[in-house]
């Protein structure tokens, strides 16, 4: 898919590119950012440029992770970056994110989801988008809940979390739940 580029009220989602390498390789020095997600720990600058280069435009290409970086419109700053990937189950998508420390607290991250998760349903055919996290992870269960979610339950040993298993978290939002609907902004 070629890669797409979206707008909300505060924020422009767009795939990351080489010159995002800085912000991202910052942004990931944060031990929350490295605890709670799969980000390689340390976090080096090979593995900025690594995930900007390679990882990132490859996902786009094809087709099995879309991953923006969200970016204030006023002064262009990383807040966060989101990933929505296509496990090959039709339907459905899953989505990860990790917010900057300096822009937590903002509602950037929920905004950002929003946007995606309706440019999901409206055009990739999404009809369920969930989202997974480590128990105890209770910023990004705040983000989604924020968007509409609906929390289902807890995944015995699901996440391998460098080499140690860990229960998550899931929940979903439904193209059919009204959150869903209430989704339709002015995004684009």
């Amino acid at each position: 898919m070629e890669p797409v580029t979206l707008h909300t009220a505060r924020l422009t989602l767009r795939p990351l590119s080489p010159g995002d390498a800085e912000a991202v390789h910052r942004a990931c020095q944060d031990e929350e950012v490295q605890r709670w997600t799969s980000v390689p720990s340390p976090y080096l600058r090979e593995h900025a440029e690594g995930f900007v280069n390679r990882i990132a435009p490859d996902g786009w290409r094809n087709d099995t992770v879309y991953h923006w970086g969200a970016f204030t419109r006023e002064g262009d700053l990383l807040a966060s970056s989101v990933g929505l990937s296509l496990p090959g189950r039709p339907g459905n998508a899953e989505i990860g994110y990790w917010t900057a420390r300096e822009h937590r607290g903002h509602g950037y991250t929920a905004e950002a989801v929003a946007a995606i998760a309706h440019w999901a349903f409206r055009s990739l055919g999404i009809q369920r988008l969930e989202w997974l996290a480590a128990v105890g992870n209770d910023a990004s269960r705040a983000v989604v809940a924020r968007v509409g979610f609906t929390f289902e339950g807890t995944l015995r040993g699901y996440l391998d979390q460098r080499g140690a298993r860990q229960d998550a978290w899931v929940g979903a939002l439904l193209l059919t739940d009204p959150a869903a609907r209430a989704l339709a902004g002015p995004y684009g």
